[in-house]
């Protein structure tokens, strides 16, 4: 097994097409065609994980967060990023981060908090916008079932629940081949009329290289006509933060108790508690401010998140308490859930949980 395989295992679990803009995912350190010896998962990359992944023979470290985060221009050892870096690089250790694609991914870092919370009904708080496209592209008549089968098997036509899903629609297509050309219907040089089936598909956006190699695969004609279009709708599956419900209502003071023990957090800093009962949880793991309002909107009567500045409790306006339970504590079951997943698809060797605590805030 070499390290791409990993990748493509995380990649089917949180597609880094769906990372937020600003974020840098990916391979940081390494070379995706090394032999995999070993794999280290952590929360963050530090020189002490990195000690840990040498110690356990492990080449390749999945790290929730980028250790690279904005550009180097220096690797002197002067900063914990340089020799991070340094070291990874001398012991021949990969370095791979997953961050905000976990995150806005369904089965990722916000519904590991909903499951902790015990939550039903969990739904994407945030959906991610420009994520759904749309090719369309004529084939003969009696092409046409045959290249709607292979789009669908590459994974176009999925809406939701429903799967095999296109629009398609009878015309004629003409063209006329110059002498170059090597038509498949009809002659060089004459003017060939066809009857032609339009075909429309959705796919995710992470798709579309897989997508466009298989409809030239598929296609019968020598040269292709498709248009691709990104949609405005929302995807309902892809976006950041969510929100579930407790089975029972409870009051505020009991329900940050709750969340506390459930989290496993040393303090949480909350805005004023409501009169009314809490049942509908919002979560959004890490720095969560920019989804008060998203929070307030879905009718949430708590977020839980993080890194709230004094300010965003004003937020509040007693419609809903906000709960700032730290970054870190926000995060932490992540590196657990993502050992669970690696060593269902990765049988063959242990992957290994980091022991270290990168928790770099601590508490009197």
């Amino acid at each position: 097994m070499i390290i791409q395989d990993v990748i493509n295992h995380l990649h089917n679990l949180a597609p880094l097409a769906y990372a937020e803009d600003f974020d840098n995912v990916g391979l940081l350190v390494g070379d995706k065609n090394e032999t995999v010896s070993g794999i280290l998962v952590t929360l963050d990359t530090l020189e002490a994980v990195v000690d840990e992944a040498i110690e356990n023979n492990c080449n390749l470290i999945v790290s929730f967060h980028p250790i690279i985060f904005s550009g180097l221009k220096k690797l002197t050892g002067k900063t914990y990023v340089e020799r991070v870096v340094i070291k990874a690089i001398q012991h021949n250790i990969a370095i791979f981060s997953i961050h905000t694609a976990l995150d806005n991914a369904l089965q990722g870092v916000n519904s590991i908090i909903c499951d902790q919370l015990g939550l039903t009904n969990k739904k994407i708080l945030i959906p991610q916008s420009g994520t759904i496209k749309k090719l369309q592209t004529y084939v003969p008549k009696a092409n046409a079932e045959a290249l709607r089968k292979s789009l669908f098997n590459a994974g176009a036509g999925d809406i939701g629940n429903y799967e095999s899903c296109s629009f398609n629609v009878e015309g004629e297509g003409t063209y006329l081949g110059n002498e170059n050309s090597n038509p498949v219907l009809g002659e060089k040089g004459k003017l060939h009329r066809e009857k032609e089936i339009a075909i429309s598909v959705t796919f995710k956006k992470h798709l579309e290289s897989n997508v466009l190699k298989t409809l030239f695969d598929a296609h019968p004609y020598e040269e292709v006509a498709y248009e691709i279009s990104t949609l405005d709708n929302t995807n309902q599956h892809i976006g950041i933060g969510m929100i579930g419900e407790l089975n029972e209502a409870m009051t505020t003071e009991d329900c940050l108790k709750f969340i506390k023990d459930r989290m496993n957090t040393e303090c949480i800093r909350h805005s004023k508690p409501l009169n009314t009962s809490i049942k509908r949880i919002a979560v959004l793991g890490g720095s969560g401010s920019f989804a008060i309002s998203a929070a307030k909107a879905a009718k949430a009567d708590i977020l839980v998140t993080s890194d709230l500045k004094y300010h965003d409790f004003f937020s509040a306006e007693n419609s809903i308490v906000l709960a700032d339970i730290g970054h870190y504590e926000s995060e932490q079951f992540t590196k657990s859930f993502l050992v669970d997943y690696l060593s269902k698809k990765i049988t063959n060797f242990a992957i290994i949980l980091s022991k270290t605590n990168t928790n770099p805030i601590k508490y009197l």
